[in-house]
């Protein structure tokens, strides 16, 4: 014999008006006594509520029975614990809706121990309260100063008529998670991985009930129009506790091999899976324009066209940034309600970038000539003297023009050393000249030490669109003549002359990521250095010397991120001389020139971001 649905302790008002549909239902059965009732009596807590009075807000625990009371604060955030010893839990457990009422933030309850109801209250900061207790309840008042709506867990006190157009997709059962007990700790209750269901909760028995009577439970409970197909049949055995209804729903009706589906106006129909494609096969189509307003309405056509049915198609409009989509009428609202959640209004990041070039050289110069002659032999390079061969005296004393003299006739010695060498722009030149017997020795020294300092710095700024590349680059366009010197051996024609323009500089490329939870910016940061360098070959006169670096990052909004290690150091040292003397050791410098020269480039580039948008509200709207 068939039995009909068993429905235990729901405690909800609305259930009680689905009584004259379930005649042959039972009365509810009575909750069951309270454990560990030597500790404060056998209380019930029935309903939770969020209530305005005169500049108070209260927060009214309904109760049936004797509880003891022990509250406590709490901080970080700040909250009020509230511990109804010996009272059992028996009113449903509702999500707070996250209006601020009063200073009230959120409202938590929960089975905290077999025979302990524990209620947190968070509030925006420390508030000053009171706690009452009478027939009604218990009442935590605290002062507030603008009216606001009230909240209550009890269905009977909320309005039930505006319900949802769509039955909200199944979510993953969360695992069971006392919240109380993590306020304990003084942290925050954890997140499950899925979104769970908003939904009013439901605790239901069925034993050997007929899926028609369990889909007429789920009605009567939700308000919803549900209507079962001709071909559903079977029997229901199950026991479901304090679980979101559309959970709960849609958990028997994948035991039972079936499946639901929205149809227009709200109403959802029940049926087994090949029933409902069928039906899907036969439906009229729908066309409807949909305007994209921030995203590119190309750049969804990808992500929308997965979402129509077999029948279903998605072009892109570019003229008015629109999708036309055509699928089954009852499809057509939920592609476009995907459309507009994908349709976010992009936030912006302004990027302050900073970028210092600083460019010094260090020259280190010493060098020493020789020159020694008679006068009648002599090389006349570093010292001039008048020919003795000119008795008109015509020949300046110039040692580019006065003859090189040598006299073969007796023994005579003249020698040069280092004449060629030479230190330009020398800050020092010193002469020396002594007389040795018939010759003369002087002695040239060139010293020369200089220190350069260049310090570059640009200070761009740009603001760009989250997840789109921003290019800040400061530095020139140089022209570049390359002659085709082979075009000029044809005909005698002259030679082709092409002139290219290369950028060099400092370049930066940006592209920030704001990740909405934490209010950070990830950034992909391409820095680069770039100058013109000259070669020694005339077809290609310049080379482009260039410095790179690609880094990703983390940095909150208003930080700053250093890019560093772009740095080269050239070192050249030169040295020339008198073979072996000026090998020789602390000596040796005096027989030749030494030349050592330092450059070193350094590039540092600070870039800080600012989110310029309030990213809270688009992520609370995800």
């Amino acid at each position: 014999m068939m039995r009909a649905p068993v429905v235990a302790a729901l405690g909800l008002a609305l259930w009680a008006g689905a009584a004259p549909r379930l005649a042959a239902a039972p009365a509810p059965l009575p909750a069951p006594p309270p454990l560990g009732g030597g500790r404060g009596g056998a209380g019930q807590v029935t309903a939770v509520s969020v209530l305005p009075t005169p500049g108070q807000a209260q927060v009214v625990i309904d109760v049936s029975g004797g509880v003891r009371i022990s509250d406590f604060i709490l901080r970080a955030p700040d909250r009020v614990v509230l511990d109804l010893i010996g009272a059992r839990l028996v009113a449903p457990v509702m999500r707070y809706d996250g209006v601020a009422r009063g200073g009230i933030e959120d409202v938590r309850y929960a089975q905290f121990q077999p025979d302990v109801v524990r209620v947190v209250v968070q509030l925006d900061r420390p508030h000053d309260y009171q706690v009452t207790q009478d027939s009604s309840g218990v009442h935590v008042t605290f002062a507030a100063g603008q009216p606001f709506a009230a909240w209550s867990s009890d269905l009977a006190r909320r309005d039930t008529t505006a319900l949802p157009e769509a039955l909200p997709a199944p979510a993953a059962p969360a695992a069971a998670t006392d919240v109380a007990a993590a306020d304990t700790a003084g942290q925050a209750a954890p997140q499950t991985a899925a979104q769970p269901s908003a939904e009013p909760r439901i605790t239901v028995t069925f034993d050997h009930a007929t899926i028609q009577e369990v889909i007429a439970s789920f009605a009567a409970f939700s308000g919803r129009s549900i209507i079962a197909g001709k071909d559903v049949a079977g029997t229901v055995t199950a026991e479901i506790k304090n679980q979101p209804w559309d959970v709960a729903f849609y958990a028997i009706l994948q035991g039972q091999g079936l499946a639901a589906s929205q149809l227009p106006g709200g109403i959802i129909r029940v049926d087994n899976p090949q029933n409902l494609v069928a039906q899907d096969s036969v439906e009229g189509l729908a066309t409807r324009i949909v305007k994209v307003n921030y995203a590119k309405a190309m750049s969804l056509l990808p992500a929308v066209t997965a979402m129509v049915s077999k029948r279903g198609k998605v072009a892109a409009d570019t003229t008015s940034n629109s999708l036309i989509i055509t699928d089954i009428a009852s499809r057509v609202d939920s592609v476009d309600k995907f459309i507009h959640a994908l349709d976010l209004r992009t936030p912006q990041v302004a990027i302050q970038a900073k970028i210092i070039f600083v460019n010094r050289t260090d020259l280190d110069a010493l060098g020493l000539r020789y020159d020694l002659g008679t006068n009648s032999t002599f090389y006349n390079t570093l010292v001039a003297r008048p020919n003795p061969s000119d008795t008109t005296g015509a020949t300046p004393y110039n040692v580019q023009q006065v003859p090189l003299v040598v006299n073969l006739g007796g023994n005579s010695v003249a020698a040069v050393a280092n004449a060629s060498a030479s230190v330009p722009s020398a800050a020092l030149s010193l002469v020396y000249s002594t007389v040795l017997g018939n010759y003369a020795l002087t002695g040239f020294l060139d010293a020369l030490q200089s220190r350069a300092l260049s310090d570059v710095e640009a200070e761009p700024q740009v603001t760009v669109a989250d997840n789109r590349p921003a290019t800040m680059w400061v530095g020139q366009r140089t022209p570049i003549r390359q002659i085709d010197v082979a075009s000029g051996t044809q005909g005698g024609a002259a030679p082709l002359a092409v002139t290219n323009f290369v950028e060099t500089g400092i370049r930066l490329l940006v592209t920030p990521h704001i990740v909405r939870d934490t209010r950070e910016v990830f950034m992909e940061i391409h820095a680069e250095n770039s100058s013109l360098g000259a070669t020694q070959f005339a077809d290609t006169p310049f080379t482009v010397n260039t410095q790179t670096g690609d880094t990703q990052l983390l940095v909150g909004d208003g930080e700053t991120a250093v890019i560093g290690g772009l740095t080269v150091s050239e070192v050249t040292t030169t040295r020339s001389g008198i073979p072996y003397l000026m090998d020789l050791p602390v000596v040796g410098k005096l027989f030749g020139f030494t030349q050592k020269q330092l450059i070193r480039q350094d590039l540092l580039i600070l870039v800080t971001p600012h989110i310029i948008d309030d990213v809270s509200s688009s992520a609370n709207a995800q």
